[in-house]
């Protein structure tokens, strides 16, 4: 069974090495000590959300402190191409929904998008509070997944802005109930370009579907409509399943080793 995990802050491991003592504070070591009961002795890992990992036994354990022995630090490289997640606002939460699940199965990045057609509307005081409800969700899902990142909250994207993701190095894969192509064969085209692929954007649309305004303006800027199957997917659903897709094309699905 693997280690629970808990983030530290940020650069808050940068100087651990093999051997020394990592220390947890705040939130994350009171829901370990209190919520948890993790007593010394008990093993643990340790993420700073950017990479670096620290594991190991609890050697002291209090209401807001735990102290870890470093018995392995590893820096896990970000993984290329990285995947990011454009993902338009639905109602009843389910592009939080798609958020979260795309995130334990390897998200790297994920930009909402407030499409013509989306019902949700992100305005004021609402888009602040939206906007930290993801970032918390992003935050659970790696937890949930013991990932060492912590996927990036983009900005929120209007309309035809979504465009803004297209440029030099990124392959933008618009997923289409009429496409023709498969997200596989279009993949397999640009790895085989010239022109290396450094980021790979899904584009899902809300529940009316992406306008035929964005669409053109998305593939105007280089993005490719891809058929992920047979069947009509939901908002929260389309996402996950495509990146699920991505990553097993990708290799990216094995022993946690």
């Amino acid at each position: 069974m693997s280690n629970p995990l808990f983030y530290t802050e940020p650069g808050a491991l940068t100087a651990i090495v093999s051997g020394g003592t990592a220390v947890l504070t705040g939130t994350e070591a009171r829901h370990a000590a209190q919520v948890m009961r993790l007593a010394p002795g008990e093993r643990v890992d340790l993420a700073d959300g950017s990479g670096r990992r620290v594991s190991g036994p609890v050697l002291s354990a209090a209401a807001d402190r735990l102290e870890v022995s470093a018995e392995s630090v590893t820096d896990e490289p970000a993984p290329v191409p990285e995947l990011v997640l454009v993902q338009a606002l639905a109602k009843g939460d389910r592009d939080l929904l798609a958020v979260q699940t795309a995130t334990e199965l390897g998200l790297d990045g994920v930009h909402p998008w407030q499409a013509e057609r989306s019902i949700v509307r992100w305005r004021g005081e609402k888009a602040a509070k939206a906007a930290a409800k993801w970032d918390a969700a992003l935050l659970s899902a790696a937890k949930q997944a013991r990932r060492t990142r912590v996927p990036r909250l983009g900005e929120m994207l209007d309309g035809g802005a979504v465009a803004s993701v297209c440029g030099p190095g990124t392959l933008v894969l618009v997923l289409h109930e009429d496409a023709t192509a498969s997200l596989g064969e279009v993949l397999g085209e640009a790895w085989d370009a010239s022109a290396p692929v450094e980021r790979v954007v899904l584009v899902v649309g809300p529940e009316g579907g992406i306008s035929p305004a964005e669409v053109e303006t998305l593939t105007a800027a280089g993005g490719r409509l891809v058929l992920l199957g047979r069947n009509v997917l939901r908002s929260s659903t389309a996402g996950p399943a495509a990146v699920a897709v991505l990553q097993h094309l990708l290799g990216r699905f094995g022993p946690r080793t």
